[in-house]
């Protein structure tokens, strides 16, 4: 078994919540399984939060065949979102963000929760980018390979969300590690382009 990242002194005192969504397939997408992992200091896979959820218009035969695998009569029996969606924005709720492809996570949960106002989003797609240069793949099973990251303990396969939260964790965790980064650095690099800081102008007149 291999040895999970040690928990970053990054991310000491932050409150954290890794997520990732999984969709219908229909334009616009509705959210059918969400997980979410609120981290307040080192944390295992029980921590994880997950919800199936039965959208409004089916899930399409291609995502459900090529990408996770939940089909209608997973689905049948579920809640619909209006039935979570308080559960969920409380676990949300004046926390940072992390996703892997961050923005397409943000776009989809913004357009569930119009309320949702997330005080910094981290995108792990980003900061591998900046850290683990020049790989041919920045998917996220690429990255759990280059990582050799374990993903075990989630109990779902590749690109279910529980599957996919905790494997963004982790290498969130290894990538820090990696950049030797401190917050401030890991804000820089990883977050989306509306929650990095200004530069300060160079020289000039004043």
């Amino acid at each position: 078994m291999t040895t999970p990242p040690p928990f970053p002194n990054a991310l000491r005192d932050r409150q954290l919540v890794v997520v990732d969504v999984e969709g219908n397939g229909q334009n616009p997408p509705e959210i059918i399984e969400i997980a979410l992992l609120p981290v307040d200091g080192p944390v295992t896979a029980e921590a994880l939060r997950s919800w199936l959820i039965k959208p409004h218009q089916p899930v399409t035969p291609i995502v459900t065949r090529k990408v996770h695998g939940i089909t209608n009569a997973d689905l049948a029996d579920c809640p619909q979102w209006h039935e979570v969606a308080d559960d969920i924005d409380s676990v949300l709720s004046r926390r940072v963000m992390i996703a892997h492809n961050a923005a397409v996570e943000r776009r989809v949960l913004a357009a569930h929760l119009p309320d949702w106002n997330p005080p910094l989003i981290l995108d792990t797609l980003r900061l591998a980018k900046s850290i683990w240069q020049r790989l041919e793949s920045y998917s996220l099973d690429k990255l759990i390979e280059r990582g050799r990251l374990d993903t075990a303990a989630a109990g779902q396969g590749y690109h279910r969300a529980r599957y996919d939260t905790w494997a963004a964790w982790q290498l969130l965790c290894a990538l820090i590690e990696d950049g030797g980064l401190e917050w401030p650095d890991l804000v820089e690099a990883a977050g989306l382009a509306e929650f990095r800081p200004t530069p300060e102008p160079e020289g000039g007149l004043w």
